[in-house]
């Protein structure tokens, strides 16, 4: 299946498209709302400023992807490649992320708000000014993030680990840090409270 036969198929009102294969393609400023790409592989893709709300992306692998200020609202990106991608500006609210391979991914000024990351591998992922407002990251691995000036408020951090974390003016306002791995982080100028 090649990029114009997956958006007419979508066009004429088919869905699912499980384990297609769609490498290096471009498929920027498309609508594929409610898509099911389930276990897809879009290595390399170029979503970029495409609506994907609400689609079905469990276990696809979009390692390297372009998705600049993509839509995913509402998504199910579970146990999602995502490593090394970029999702600068992306929307991910509401997202279900939980399990989702994200190293190195490019996250800046990234959406996130509610978003579920639990168990979710963000290591080496720059999250720079993005929004994880009430976001769940339990269990998420954040060794070596950069998280400076990310908005973390309400956001669950239980069992995290921000080993050598950078969280330089994030908000970490109302969030319990108690069960969080914070060894070799500088928490200074980290905005906190409540």
């Amino acid at each position: 299946m090649d990029a114009d036969e997956l958006l007419r198929r979508y066009q004429a009102g088919e869905r699912k498209f499980t384990q297609v294969c769609l490498h290096s393609v471009n498929l920027s400023e498309v609508c594929l709302a409610g898509i099911s790409l389930d276990s897809a592989s879009l290595v390399n893709v170029t979503l970029s400023h495409s609506n994907l709300s609400g689609a079905n992306l469990i276990e696809a692998n979009l390692a390297l992807s372009c998705l600049w200020r993509t839509n995913f609202s509402g998504a199910k990106l579970i146990w999602a490649n995502l490593k090394a991608a970029n999702l600068i500006r992306a929307n991910l609210s509401n997202v279900d992320l939980h399990k989702a391979s994200l190293q190195k991914s490019d996250l800046r000024l990234a959406n996130l708000h509610n978003a579920d990351l639990s168990g979710a591998d963000l290591s080496g992922a720059d999250l720079s000014y993005a929004n994880l407002c009430c976001a769940n990251l339990a269990g998420a691995n954040l060794n070596g993030a950069n998280l400076t000036g990310a908005n973390l408020s309400q956001a669950d951090l239980s069992y995290a680990d921000l080993h050598k974390t950078i969280l330089y003016k994030a908000d970490l306002s109302d969030v319990d840090l108690s069960q969080v791995n914070l060894k070799k982080v500088d928490l200074y100028e980290v905005l906190a409270g409540q």
